[in-house]
């Protein structure tokens, strides 16, 4: 290999599926996570670039609405010139980059160039949109063959490449990428040349995402009926289409169509937006807190040191429990110097939390509150004298910590991390008051407290007009009607299934 090709990089053209960003495929994400470059298009969900490096470079090259961003000669030239600085570059392509996604084109010119590329193949949005819509492509009972074809077509070219007499009636399924636009031309062209008028149709709008939209009909009436798609949209035709009416399954989950904001931190968002993902939401992470470290680890290390003369250590957190065996492994301790005390974990998170280090969870209130703990602790009459570790966050209430020692007890109360505020960025604010979600979900006190701060207690007003709030338990709701607002569903025990099953339980009109 000459010395040349040893500094050149190597280009990846990524399928990056057909929108719901659980669709790409392994190798596809191990392209990303390596990359230095991504050159993303606007089909490609930005929730993939969470699975690039933090240092990796993000180039945005999408067209939207007839506007290039970068013509195509100009991304050619992108590629190959990040390529020849050495860089391993990942082009993310929405769908299958071979299937209407001038990925042959990128690749031909990869060639010309010398620089080495790998393809990887990905979900195109012509199956997996009408999956989601619950539209086999084939059946056997309906059609074997199946036709996938552009809706819109090179406009340089001086007639269409496509034989409509062969098209109309040759194949039982007809998918057309891109072409909401030429709609009206596909269905003329398609009854001309003998495909019979009442052929089901379907469009579907953004299909595998939340905010999928499908309209049905036949070649006589879609056009009026899909008056109100807009682009993406992939379009169906066949007698396939009728199997929908059985095999609707993603647009009936309970929370499908409904806009859900999570404000939990950002290492956090995540566990409860795939719970509300999972039903059908459309998830907006709006973070109203971020987790940092204590301004001084002096109290929590010498806690640590000391947790053998501890008679117990109570966690009532997830993060408490994590940022507290994070910090012990860095000063090099392991379970065996937590054989000592004994643990009360509150929340069956939290409980797991802790028994995911192997260590053995002695008390687990029966409410998920810090009442629950002091019940719990004066029913085992196990307070008075003892020495108890509680390592939390700087802004959790103290009312756990008072009632311990009006029981005897001796209580040492450390950070173990800092609970601040997080901004806003100003496109996720426009997002928000632009469309407004119909629930805002808050798992604890502090983030309502700093969300509010983020919008304003007025933008929060607003948004309530339109959507609802939905509160993880009776302290978090307290602070929601603190601020003059209403809570419009509580989960039964405060964890986040059940906070999920509130959102579902008020989304649906029943009592929560």
């Amino acid at each position: 290999m000459s010395e040349k090709e040893l500094r050149t990089g190597v280009v990846h053209l990524v399928g990056a599926g057909p929108g719901d960003p659980g669709l790409i495929t392994l190798r596809g994400v191990e392209a990303l996570r390596s990359a230095d470059v991504v050159v993303y298009d606007y089909l490609a969900n930005p929730a993939l670039l969470h699975e690039a490096r933090p240092d990796a470079e993000l180039v945005y090259v999408g067209k939207r609405g007839g506007t290039h961003v970068l013509e195509q000669p100009e991304i050619n030239d992108l590629l190959v010139r990040k390529a020849r600085a050495g860089k391993t570059v990942v082009r993310l392509k929405g769908g299958d980059p071979f299937v209407f996604g001038r990925g042959g084109e990128e690749a031909l010119h990869l060639k010309e160039q010398g620089v080495p590329f790998e393809v990887v193949p990905g979900v195109t949005a012509g199956v997996a949109a009408p999956a989601y819509a619950g539209i086999p492509v084939t059946h056997r009972g309906y059609t074997s063959s199946l036709g996938m074809l552009t809706g819109h077509e090179d406009p340089t070219k001086p007639e269409s490449a496509l034989d409509w007499a062969k098209i109309a009636t040759s194949m039982g399924t007809l998918v057309f990428y891109m072409g909401v636009k030429n709609l009206p031309k596909v269905v003329q062209k398609l009854i001309e040349h003998g495909r019979p008028k009442d052929t089901p149709v379907a469009v579907i709008e953004w299909g595998t995402m939340t905010r999928q939209k499908t309209v049905t009909g036949t070649l006589e009436d879609i056009v009026d009926r899909s008056k109100g798609i807009a682009p993406p949209a992939i379009t169906i035709v066949g007698e396939v289409v009728a199997l929908r009416e059985q095999l609707n399954w993603f647009e009936t989950r309970p929370l499908f169509g409904k806009r859900v904001v999570v404000t939990r931190s950002r290492e956090q968002a995540g566990e409860l937006s795939t719970m509300l993902m999972a039903l059908g939401a459309e998830v907006m992470e709006l973070p109203a807190i971020r987790l940092i470290d204590p301004d001084d680890f002096g109290p929590l290390d010498r806690a640590i040191e000391q947790v053998a003369s501890f008679d117990w250590v109570i966690f009532a957190s997830v993060n408490g429990v994590r940022r507290f065996f994070a910090r012990a492994l860095r000063l090099g301790k392991d379970i065996r110097d937590l054989q000592g005390p004994r643990i009360c974990a509150i929340g069956p998170a939290t409980g797991a939390a802790v028994e995911a280090y192997h260590v053995r969870v002695a008390c687990r209130p029966e409410r998920y509150v810090a009442e629950s703990v002091v019940e719990a602790f004066r029913a085992m009459g196990d307070a008075a004298g003892k020495r108890i570790l509680i390592p939390r966050t700087d802004v959790g209430r103290r009312v756990l910590i008072e009632e311990l020692e009006k029981l005897g007890a001796e209580v040492t109360e450390v950070t173990a991390y800092r609970t601040v505020p997080e901004s806003l960025s100003e496109e996720g604010e426009r997002d928000l008051l632009d469309q407004p979600p119909d629930f805002i979900t808050f798992a604890s006190s502090s983030t309502v407290r700093y969300f509010a701060e983020c919008v304003g207690k007025e933008g929060l007003s607003r948004l309530t007009q339109h959507g609802e709030i939905v509160s993880i338990g009776p302290i978090t709701s307290q602070t929601v009607r603190e601020l003059g607002l209403s809570v419009g569903a509580e989960a039964e025990e405060s964890t986040l299934p059940s906070l999920v099953s509130a959102v579902v339980q008020l989304a649906s009109g029943e009592d929560a």
